[in-house]
């Protein structure tokens, strides 16, 4: 779990695997779609257009934010936008939890950005680059609110952390 450069930003290690998920149903549903039509003997020029649009707006809803961090910095990556925040800059920090659970980090630059807390359980190398950013932030009396919030999650990313070392030692 270490990186050979230690400057290199840390990125979600599971994206790929979601970009291929979204990729293999988008292509899936446009090469069914395009052979049922075909089939039927309703394909034509327009309505090949509509499926490949159709298809091509599955692939975008099902593709992931791509997540990456680096010293004092956090992105988010979408089709539409590039969104940034100063972790060591942040003023505040608040969880939404419910159906999607997401947590809004706002910095002293105007950087918003809103992230799954998923992505932080499952990808040490970013909780731990948000955690050093989150300190600094501490440190030079930024953050304002949510520093109780990100405590919280970092004791649930723990506990979770060794629940599963002890599931893979066998030990519980």
């Amino acid at each position: 779990m270490t990186r050979m450069d230690p400057w290199a930003p840390a990125g979600d290690r599971h994206w790929r695997d979601s970009a291929r998920t979204a990729t293999a149903c988008a292509l899936g549903f446009c090469a069914l779609s395009l052979l049922m039509d075909w089939g039927a003997g309703t394909l034509t020029l327009l309505r090949a257009l509509l499926w490949l649009t159709l298809s091509a707006a599955a692939f975008v809803v099902l593709l992931p934010p791509r997540v990456t961090a680096g010293p004092g910095w956090l992105a988010i990556r979408t089709p539409w936008r590039r969104c940034l925040v100063r972790t060591d800059a942040l003023v505040a920090v608040r969880q939404y939890d419910g159906v999607s659970a997401h947590l809004v980090l706002c910095d002293t630059h105007g950087g918003r950005l809103e992230l799954d807390p998923r992505v932080l359980a499952a990808n040490p190398l970013i909780w731990h680059e948000l955690d050093t950013g989150v300190h600094r932030s501490v440190e030079r009396g930024t953050l304002v609110h949510g520093a109780d919030v990100l405590e919280q999650l970092g004791h649930r990313i723990d506990d979770e952390t060794t629940r599963a070392v002890l599931r893979a030692s066998e030990l519980s």
